[in-house]
C-alpha cells in the first residue's frame, strides 16, 4: 500500500512539474501558433486556450514520465531506507539520541546565523542552507563524540544543586543545612538478606569481566571459594545493558554473563546475593566496585588487570582468576623438551609461534622455517605475569 502511495505522489509531482514547465514556455510557443482562436483570453487567471492546452499536454507528459520512473525511484528509496535502518541498528541508542540532540542544536544555531546574513546581496539566500548543512553536521559530530563529558557535566550540575545550603545561625555562626545520610548497606539488602553489616566482612564481590569470562562458575563448583558471593546491582545493570546492546557480539557476551550468574546460583552451593548499594556520585562501574569493597571489607574477584592494580593501590584485596589459572599450569623448566606444532610466524624475523593445550604461547627461535610442522623444542626461558605466561624455546639440535 505504501509503495502505491509513493508511486502516486511521484506521478502527480512530475505531472505538476510538466504542466508548470510548459506553462512557463507558453509565451514562446504561442508565438508559433497562427490561429487566433487559441490566443483568445478565457477570463480565467488570464489564461488563453493555448495556455490551457499546453498545461494539459505538459501534465500528461509529466504524469506518463512519472508513471515510468516511479518504480525505479521507489526501489532506490527502499534500498536507502534499508541501509539507513541497518546503520541505525548498529549504533547504540545513546548515540542515536545524542545525534538527534546535536542536529537540533546545530540547526538552531544555523537558523540564528542565517537570519543575520540573509540580507547579503547575491549569496544571502543561499547562506541559510549552507549554515544548516555545516552546523547540523558539526552538532551531530561534536555531541556524539563528547556525550560522555556532557553527561558528566550535567551530573556535576545536579550534584551542585543538591549540595547543602549555608545559612547564618542566631549566634552569628555559619550553619549547614542537614543533608540526608545514605542508608547503611545492611538496609539496602533484599528481604531475607544479611542480618548485620559485620556479616558482609570477608565477602567476595564479582565484577562484570569475571562473570562474562565464565571460569568463575567452575571455580565456585570446585569449592575453592567460600563465604558469600555478592553481585552489586550496578554490575547486574551493566550486564543487562551489554545483553541489550545493538552489537551482536556484545549481546552474546552479556547473555552469557547472565547465564553464568544463574549457573553459579544453582550449581555452586555458595550463598549468592544481589546487593542494592549504589553510588550516585560515581559513574564508572570499576570505581563503584572499589568503593563498595572498601566499605564492606570484602575482596574483589576479577580478571581485569587494570582493576587489579587500582584495587591494590586503594587497599582492596583482589582475587585475580588469571593468577589462579597461571598458578595451576604445569611449570616448565629451562632445558626441558616438549613437542609442539608451529602455527604462525612471530613478530620478529625468523620467529615461529606455537601454543600449548592450555593456550600458553610459545615463541620459537627460527621457528618460521617449521611452519605447520610438529617439532621438538627446548625451553630457554619463561615469562610469568598476571596477564598470562609466555615461553621462549628453540628447536632441538640448533
Amino acid at each position: 500500500m505504501l509503495i502505491r502511495v509513493i508511486r502516486f505522489f511521484v506521478t502527480v509531482l512530475l505531472a505538476v512539474i510538466g504542466g508548470v514547465i510548459l506553462h512557463l514556455a507558453s509565451p514562446v510557443l504561442t508565438e508559433l501558433i497562427s490561429t487566433e482562436v487559441l490566443k483568445t483570453d478565457m477570463g480565467l487567471y488570464k489564461l488563453t486556450m493555448a495556455n490551457v492546452i499546453l498545461i494539459g499536454i505538459g501534465m500528461v507528459i509529466g504524469g506518463f514520465a512519472g508513471y515510468l520512473v516511479s518504480p525505479y525511484f521507489v526501489a532506490k528509496l527502499q534500498k536507502f531506507s534499508i541501509w539507513v535502518e541497518g546503520q541505525l541498528s548498529k549504533m547504540p541508542l545513546q548515540d542515536v539520541i545524542a545525534g538527534v540532540v546535536g542536529l537540533a542544536i546545530g540547526l538552531i544555531i544555523a537558523n540564528l546565523l542565517g537570519g543575520t546574513f540573509a540580507n547579503i546581496p547575491v549569496i544571502g539566500n543561499y547562506l541559510p542552507v549552507l549554515f544548516s548543512i555545516v552546523f547540523g553536521y558539526l552538532g551531530i559530530h561534536i555531541v556524539v563524540r563528547k556525550q560522555k563529558e556532557i553527561g558528566e557535566l550535567f551530573g556535576r550540575m545536579m550534584k551542585l544543586k543538591k549540595k547543602p545550603r549555608e545559612k547564618l545561625g542566631e549566634d552569628g555562626t555559619v550553619q549547614t543545612a542537614a543533608q540526608p545520610q545514605p542508608a547503611p548497606v545492611a538496609s539496602a539488602m533484599p528481604a531475607g538478606g544479611y542480618g548485620s553489616y559485620d556479616s558482609l566482612v570477608g565477602c567476595k564481590l564479582l565484577d562484570t569481566s569475571v562473570i562474562i569470562d565464565g571460569r568463575i562458575a567452575d571455580i565456585c563448583s570446585t569449592g575453592f571459594l567460600d563465604g558469600k558471593l555478592l553481585i552489586p546491582v550496578f554490575v547486574l545493570e551493566e550486564l543487562q545493558h551489554i545483553a541489550d546492546s545493538a552489537d551482536a557480539l556484545k549481546r552474546v557476551r552479556g547473555r552469557r554473563g547472565l547465564d553464568i550468574l544463574q549457573k553459579i546460583r544453582t550449581e555452586s552451593g555458595l550463598q549468592v546475593e544481589i546487593i542494592n548499594q549504589d553510588f550516585e556520585d560515581i559513574t564508572e562501574v570499576d570505581s563503584k566496585l572499589i568503593r563498595l569493597g572498601q566499605q564492606l571489607g570484602g575482596k574483589i574477584v576479577t580478571n581485569d588487570y587494570n582493576l587489579n592494580k587500582v584495587s591494590e593501590l586503594q587497599g582492596v584485596p583482589v582475587l585475580n582468576i588469571n593468577d589462579l589459572s597461571n598458578a595451576v599450569k604445569p611449570v616448565v623448566i629451562p632445558g626441558e623438551n616438549m613437542h609442539v606444532t608451529v602455527v604462525k610466524e612471530g613478530k620478529e624475523q625468523g620467529q615461529g609461534i606455537a601454543y600449548l593445550d592450555d593456550g600458553t604461547m610459545i615463541v620459537i627461535e627460527n621457528g618460521r622455517y617449521y611452519l605447520n610442522k610438529a617439532i621438538e623444542v627446548e625451553v630457554t626461558s619463561a615469562l610469568q605475569t598476571s596477564a598470562g605466561r609466555m615461553i621462549f624455546a628453540k628447536p632441538v639440535g640448533e
